[in-house]
């Protein structure tokens, strides 16, 4: 069942996506050559926590840390720990928010010091795919043609877009329904209605879009160990364009 949020619910989720942007704001300028992934988790878990908010991830399903810091070949689900950061290296940052009740979730991929072209198109794509995607993210349409809308952007730059990962509704839980797919056709799926909250998410490789499992059960590669990139906010559909929470 999808859960329509009435405007008083929009107006809490509004409070929750700020936070999660306002967190991957702080720490933009953070991410330099030498610092930790679990520096990078300490300074989100601090700054949400000084904001009389909740890390939605620290805990879900046992996961154990308050954001999910991927480097290079690592899609999603990076697990933070003592692996320092290098020149030249991307890492991703995917951040869940509760405050009141109500969740924001969205991610971003940086650019740790000077990194190659190829890396940097990699990230501008992932990114615009996302905004691909929400041009057809209004009442009325098809989820399909949001989907459909990214995975033509991603693969007519040559890259993988990945199938087991996809985004999400969104709203008192952290998942809700509709599964919100980075791939598929247009015309097909749910149709989207104003008040339905969703979190879209690419998920973008550089080579294949395949990928594979660590034993930790949580971080998740590329098959071909080729770089990947992700991009995520929190949207409101509504009958114009969507309004991006967490931004």
């Amino acid at each position: 069942m999808i859960y329509v949020k009435k405007p008083n619910e929009l107006d809490k989720m509004r409070v929750a996506g700020k936070l999660t942007g306002d967190a991957l704001k702080h720490i933009e300028e953070k991410i330099k050559p030498g610092v930790t992934t679990a520096q990078i988790n300490k300074w989100i878990h601090e700054f949400i926590t000084s904001q009389n908010a909740t890390p939605s991830f620290l805990g879900y399903h046992g996961y154990p840390a308050s954001a999910c810091v991927s480097v290079n070949d690592v899609v999603v689900h990076g697990i933070p720990g003592d692996r320092v950061l290098q020149e030249g290296d991307i890492v991703s940052v995917d951040v869940g928010v509760i405050k009141n009740g109500w969740q924001g979730d969205a991610a971003r991929t940086f650019a740790v010091g000077k990194i190659s072209p190829e890396a940097q198109k990699l990230i501008d794509v992932t990114r615009e795919c996302f905004f691909e995607g929400i041009k057809h993210a209004r009442n009325g349409r098809r989820l399909g043609d949001l989907s459909s809308a990214i995975q033509r952007h991603a693969e007519s730059h040559g890259y993988g877009v990945v199938r087991e990962m996809i985004g999400h509704g969104i709203g008192r839980q952290m998942h809700e329904d509709p599964a919100v797919p980075n791939f598929g056709k247009e015309g097909t799926g749910v149709m989207l209605k104003t008040g339905y909250t969703i979190a879209v998410e690419p998920m973008i490789n550089a080579g294949t879009f395949k990928i594979k499992f660590e034993p930790d059960g949580w971080t998740t590669r590329t098959a071909d160990g080729s770089l990947s990139a992700h991009y995520e906010n929190t949207i409101a559909i509504r009958d114009g364009e969507p309004e991006i929470l967490t931004l």
